[in-house]
């Protein structure tokens, strides 16, 4: 039997499709999503540069058409995101921890429009998702790794700044080192800013002047410093190795095309994205990684690293997140 809709059915179903948001009305017309970033530091910042090729790599692929601006101040991030808005973008992404109140105020103004957001707070209402960094997996198996590698004991990183994103980090590295060095010392420091690898180096001799032999870079220029000292080094959020060989031996890395997938399914399907994104970075999702150089590490300390990758991937272990300031 063949069912024919009365106009009362047509009707109401051009009211409810009306009565949706204007991004997911636009979702339901089309295929690829519009987006638009707002990068507060330079796309070859390597957190940036992680989201700006999975949206580049989403955008080849026909998922999503891709708009950005890089280097925005924070006095004119919100701007930028209004004007984005009020071009028609369907999702506006962005990074709020230096303008939560801010970001979330032009959301409010413009629900109609998605927003993904890194921050440290929470999501709110029905348009403004958030997401945190969570290569915390990979950085643990990579503390694994040097832990049976330094000779004086002693492990230095370089942060950004002490947020949480970045303190879970390197708190997530150092219990990796713990599991198989106790008698591990560590240093630390803050550079105070999230692209500046002149004085991520400069923190970086520091600590090997202290007695480091192993860093993790959380910042970009870490490796600098290790190559010139003659130590090792851990990267993170890019693969480091091809710059730096030698020197760099292992990355923990960060794939955000889980996160852009997710978040651009939830729009195609109509649904809210007042979430938090945050899970697929995890290394369940394929959103973070450890790739190492074979030949730079003792062979005695991939089985035990290998194990737990394991055990990570089938949920019997689940990498502690600490997000206080590591010391």
């Amino acid at each position: 039997m063949t069912l024919t809709p009365t106009r009362r059915q047509l009707l109401i179903g051009t009211a409810a499709t009306l009565a949706l948001p204007a991004y997911l009305r636009r979702a339901q017309a089309q295929t690829a999503i519009k987006v638009a970033g707002v990068h507060a530091s330079p796309v070859e910042n390597a957190w940036n540069s992680r989201i700006h090729s999975a949206m580049q790599a989403a955008a080849a692929d026909g998922l999503i058409t891709y708009d950005f601006s890089e280097g925005v101040a924070a006095t004119d991030y919100a701007r930028a995101m209004r004007e984005y808005a009020e071009g028609g973008a369907q999702l506006v992404w962005g990074e709020s921890y230096a303008v939560e109140d801010e970001a979330r105020a032009v959301a409010a103004d413009y629900p109609d429009t998605a927003f993904l957001m890194g921050s440290s707070g929470g999501p709110s209402g029905d348009n403004f998702g958030v997401f945190g960094t969570r290569n915390h997996e990979a950085a643990y198996l990579a503390g694994m790794l040097a832990g049976k590698m330094s000779k004086t004991g002693t492990f230095g990183s370089v942060g950004g700044y002490p947020i949480p994103e970045v303190n879970l980090l390197i708190n997530a590295y150092r219990m990796g080192v713990k599991e198989v060095n106790p008698d591990a010392k560590f240093l630390n420091g803050f550079i105070g800013a999230w692209f500046d690898p002149a004085k991520a180096k400069e923190a970086a001799v520091a600590q090997i002047d202290g007695g480091a032999d192993i860093l993790f870079g959380e910042r970009i220029g870490t490796a600098d410093g290790a190559q010139e000292r003659g130590v090792k080094a851990i990267g993170s959020l890019i693969d480091y190795t091809p710059r730096y060989p030698g020197t760099v031996f292992a990355n923990a890395i960060w794939n955000y095309r889980p996160t852009v997938e997710a978040i651009v399914a939830d729009i195609a399907a109509g649904k809210p994205v007042g979430r938090d994104y945050t899970e697929y970075s995890f290394m369940k999702y394929g959103g973070n990684e450890l790739i190492f150089v074979a030949e730079e590490v003792p062979a005695d300390a991939v089985p035990a690293m290998e194990e737990k990758k394991a055990a990570i991937a089938a949920g019997t272990f689940e990498v502690p997140i600490d997000a206080n300031e590591p010391a």
